[in-house]
């Protein structure tokens, strides 16, 4: 028993304060590398020069990054061999690389998303039948929320080589609207068009406007396709705003808009 406490204490006072010396010094150094990255991020993404998105990912990955070469220099200083580690976390990492093959993907999807950026944080997009915001670009996924706040967590490996609509990379969109009209001046209808895009005040002076005949409905009047432009942010807005004041437009000219009629005829034997 004596023996068996002598070996004890002896670790204690030897391996035992390494271990407890490297603990603290783990602690210390990750809070330490939390704040340092966090203030720099925060500091890089206040600056214009710097895309946000870049900076999150690389600064999220640095992060993890210092932390496993903290540990790494802490095993070493506890005396456990760190080449056996390495080629361990080698082995481990070949396992896993094979096991999780769509994992993988999804981690080359990302980084093709950081370098190429299709989209930034911030921007609306459309991909793989989603619709929303993007909220945040991770290694592995990108995080949207639609316009009815759903969060949706697309897979970047999947994401990367589909199709993508960014709404907001060009600073104007165009919006098109066609309206069916019969038995009025098509001239006056389409005049009637361009001055309510004059007047409405989130529709673009240049581009100009455009309304013409574009289609000769069978039964169902003369159709006019509109077009106008306005800043992409202010989209919904002006695409409403153009349907209730074409709207009032015609009811105020008497401008007739057809509707699909169904005659039903009676034949008594």
């Amino acid at each position: 028993m004596q023996e068996f406490l002598d070996t004890i204490i002896k670790w204690a006072t030897t391996a035992g304060v390494k271990i407890l010396i490297a603990l603290i010094v783990m602690f210390i150094a990750f809070k330490i590398i939390n704040f340092i990255t966090k203030k720099v991020t925060k500091k890089l993404q206040s600056n214009e020069k710097y895309d946000p998105t870049l900076v999150k990912t690389l600064s999220y990955i640095g992060k993890i990054v210092l932390k496993i070469l903290v540990v790494v220099c802490l095993i070493g200083y506890v005396g456990i061999e760190t080449g056996a580690i390495s080629a361990l976390i080698a082995s481990v990492g070949v396992a896993a690389g094979l096991a999780i093959n769509g994992t993988l993907a999804n981690l080359a999807g990302g980084i093709m998303i950081i370098v190429t950026r299709p989209f930034r944080i911030g921007d609306y997009i459309s991909a793989m039948g989603n619709d929303g915001t993007v909220e945040d670009i991770k290694i592995c996924y990108t995080k949207i929320t639609t316009v009815d706040n759903k969060t949706v967590y697309l897979p970047n490996g999947a994401l990367s080589t589909g199709t993508i609509i960014n709404f907001s990379e060009k600073d104007i969109r165009r919006v098109d609207l066609e309206f069916s009209v019969a038995g009025n001046d098509p001239v006056k209808v389409r005049n009637l068009l361009l001055e309510v895009c004059q007047n409405e005040e989130k529709v673009l002076k240049e581009p100009a406007p455009f309304a013409r005949i574009t289609d000769y409905g069978a039964g169902n009047g003369v159709k006019i396709t509109m077009r106008a432009w306005c800043n992409s942010g202010e989209y919904w807005d002006a695409y409403f705003n153009l349907l209730d004041d074409v709207k009032d437009a015609f009811e105020a000219n008497g401008i007739v808009i057809p509707f699909n009629q169904l005659d039903v005829h009676i034949k008594n034997d």
